[in-house]
């Protein structure tokens, strides 16, 4: 939840803001490289008050748990000895960095980790992130990112939730629940960032950094839940977005920034811009030079600078001429100070060693791996037996880079193990060939003899991140041709893929009998497909981004609105057809995922089927039943999926919209009730007025595995 102003901690900024000098202002909005021109350079900039904060960079190693020598710990203290003894004031400084998805221990990509539907347990690994990342120091990591995507062109959609609102919004809460936990200012806590706001995954054609044209409603419905959710979880920080939303650069966007974001939202903590994104602004074209950038920036809202040193060379000159008023500037260090405050900077600034228990953050990184596994096909082969004879193909086999995934830049990698290494320690009596090389001929030699073919496929992490984007998202080349010939010797082949985005598969997905989506998983990523390659773990993971047959369908989403003339080919049945060589319908929906068991759904009902509209608007509740019973002879974990869809509105509305989720675990022959409950919050939609509305009508309610469910009733909310 929000953390409520303290009365104590803002008499102290008070008292603070008036004993310091305009230089001293600007610096405590500037952030600097922590590594960038040497460590005396860095403490007398520290030193003279011109750093507010030092971003902690990459570097080739991290050492962990020396005490006494603990390399980084032992760098940063004495950094911050400097700002706390030997700078005028004794303000501390606030270090950041880029903690993604893990420190040491690294856990599956964020898009993966929105495939478990299982918010509780992210919750737990941004824990595990908290404890490790703290303990190197770190105060501050820019995560959770939390931009919506339509577009898997796009190289960034690895980094986020997917493409529902109502998943990234609970992603949201998760993640920054665990890296702040119940105590801001304990040892263990960090201070979160949502980033990039706002819709910088809508980025045209899919392209990093390009411009998004985003209506007001689609803003709202669409692009901002997650960062209200991050803020209602008490997010401290947010980043702007580099992109620009129908020409008005997110850095100098004062109506999102400040209206929006800190009117409408409440956010009290500060706003850092991106790396070197207030510089950018003369890129843009919105700004004559980088003194006109720092104006621009700090009036929209953006307290901090990261890195492009265009505050600490520009501001006091902007404030000298009046372009930014001494209260904007004065606003901006109280924002940055009452994050420093509430993570109790002030009365400990240093870090100090304390052991972490890395064999439990495995076991978390584990879990989490094993619920983010998606099966997509299986025929009846998988799981396989155990004496089964099989060859694993690909080159991607002995790649530890598929557990790291795109910002793992202090993975501990002697705690990862490739695909084949896992397989032959997990399961040291299987009888396996592994063939990895790009020669196609020899592979008769390893097919000759075997039952089924086992191949790792998918894209290098360096496919996926920052500025990393495709036109294709069909597999290479040399994997399609391995599959095809491996494919002439006619025996059972499975595929296992590993990705940190959806690919098009459809030309090379008759070839498989099985299908696993594995993604960039995570420390303990390959242990965990081996498992569920032999049944020792049961594929619960669902799709949080729908799969396409070809690149030509993107962008290609399930909670797409009404249009005309049936065009809304995602969804099966008389259509008109929208293209002349594909089929309008995804390869694999939204929400999709299979099992080594099967579920069934039954009785979906509503305690009361209408409501008055006042009543609703006073917090009353649809209650939505249904049964859902494990069917199969396996024990599973179930995720049942509620969607909306409101009939009649005064704008078009999503065919339909994810409004709820149940992931629960069921023993062979076991039947469950799950309770659901719609309110105002579910209902509602923000208009083109930016009002929050519930209209009366009806609404069509669908529970079931994805977005396909058949099980359909239907509400009322009455005039």
């Amino acid at each position: 939840m929000k953390i409520p102003k303290d009365a104590a901690i803002e008499k102290r900024i008070d008292e603070l803001i008036a004993k310091m000098t305009v230089a001293e202002k600007v610096g405590q909005i500037n952030q600097i490289d922590g590594f960038a021109g040497g460590e005396e350079e860095i403490k007398n900039k520290v030193r003279s008050g011109m750093v507010g904060s030092l971003i902690m960079g990459a570097r080739d190693s991290w050492d962990v748990d020396c005490e006494g020598s603990h390399a980084s710990r032992k760098y940063f203290n004495e950094i911050q000895r400097v700002a706390v003894e030997e700078s005028r004031l004794g303000i501390p400084l606030i270090y950041g960095h880029d903690v993604i998805h893990g420190h040491h221990t690294v856990y599956p990509d964020p898009l993966a980790q929105a495939a478990a539907f299982n918010p509780e347990l992210v919750k737990k690994a941004y824990r595990c992130i908290a404890e490790e990342a703290t303990a190197d120091s770190m105060h501050w990591t820019f995560t959770p990112m939390l931009d919506m995507s339509h577009d898997p062109r796009w190289g960034r959609c690895t980094e986020g939730p997917g493409e529902d609102p109502y998943v990234g919004a609970a992603v949201a809460r998760a993640m920054v629940e665990g890296l702040q936990g119940d105590d801001l200012s304990a040892p263990d806590s960090m201070a979160a960032c949502a980033k990039h706001y706002v819709g910088y995954g809508a980025a045209e054609a899919g392209v990093d950094y390009h411009k998004a044209e985003i209506s007001d409603q689609t803003l709202r419905n669409y692009y901002l839940p997650a960062f209200r959710a991050a803020v209602d979880a008490g997010c401290q920080t947010v980043m702007n977005a580099f992109n620009d939303i129908s020409g008005h650069p997110m850095a100098s966007n004062h109506y999102l920034m400040t209206d929006v974001l800190r009117g409408e939202m409440g956010f009290d903590g500060f706003v850092v811009s991106d790396d070197w994104a207030i510089w950018q602004l003369e890129r843009h074209g919105v700004a004559e030079d980088r003194k006109d950038c720092a104006r621009l920036a700090l009036n929209a809202g953006i307290d901090m600078d990261m890195r492009d040193n265009v505050y600490i060379e520009n501001m006091e000159k902007c404030v000298e001429e009046g372009t930014v008023s001494m209260e904007v500037l004065d606003e901006a260090v109280r924002r940055i100070l009452r994050v420093k405050f509430r993570l109790g900077l002030f009365d400990h600034p240093y870090t100090e060693y304390r052991p972490i228990d890395y064999a439990a953050h495995d076991k978390i990184s584990r879990e989490l791996a094993d619920e983010c596994v998606v099966l997509l096909k299986n025929n009846g082969i998988l799981p396989l037996a155990k004496d089964a004879h099989f060859t694993v193909f690909g080159s991607l086999t002995h790649e530890k880079g598929l557990n790291l995934g795109c910002w793992s830049t202090n993975a501990s990698l002697d705690r990862i193990d490739d695909f084949e290494k896992a397989l032959r320690a997990d399961y040291p009596d299987i009888s396996t060939d592994f063939y990895t090389s790009a020669y196609l001929d020899p592979m008769v030699e390893y097919t000759r003899h075997a039952e089924c073919a086992v191949f790792l496929l998918g894209q290098h992490p360096l496919m996926d991140g920052e500025n990393s984007n495709v036109t294709s998202l069909e597999l290479s080349d040399d994997q399609i041709a391995m599959i095809k010939s491996v494919a002439r010797y006619r025996i059972p082949m499975i595929a296992i893929f590993r990705a940190g985005r959806p690919l098009s598969i459809e030309s090379i997905e008759p070839y498989f009998d099985a299908i696993i989506y594995g993604w960039h998983n995570g420390t303990q990523g390959s242990h965990s497909l081996a498992a569920a390659l032999f049944g020792d773990v049961n594929p619960s993971g669902r799709l949080p981004i729908t799969m396409p047959r070809v690149t030509g369908q993107e962008p290609i989403y399930y909670n797409q609105t009404t249009s005309c003339r049936d065009n809304e080919g995602y969804y099966p049945g008389n259509r008109i057809g929208n293209y002349r060589n594909s089929l309008d319908t995804p390869l694999y929906p939204f929400g999709y995922g299979l099992s080594y068991t099967t579920f069934e759904y039954s009785d979906l009902k509503v305690d009361l089927a209408e409501i008055p509209y006042d009543e609703i608007m006073n917090g009353g509740k649809f209650t939505v039943r249904v049964k859902v019973k494990n069917t199969g002879d396996r024990e599973g974990r179930e995720v049942a999926q509620l969607y909306v869809h409101d009939c009649v509105a005064k704008l078009t509305r999503p065919i339909r919209e994810l409004k709820g989720f149940d992931k629960q675990t069921y023993a062979p022959g076991e039947e469950k009730e799950i309770v659901f409950t719609l309110s105002k919050d579910e209902l509602g939609f923000w208009d083109d007025c930016k009002t929050y509305v519930v209209e009366p009508g009806k609404f069509k309610v669908w529970v079931g595995a994805n977005c396909y469910a058949k099980d359909e009733i239907e509400i009322t909310i009455t005039k």
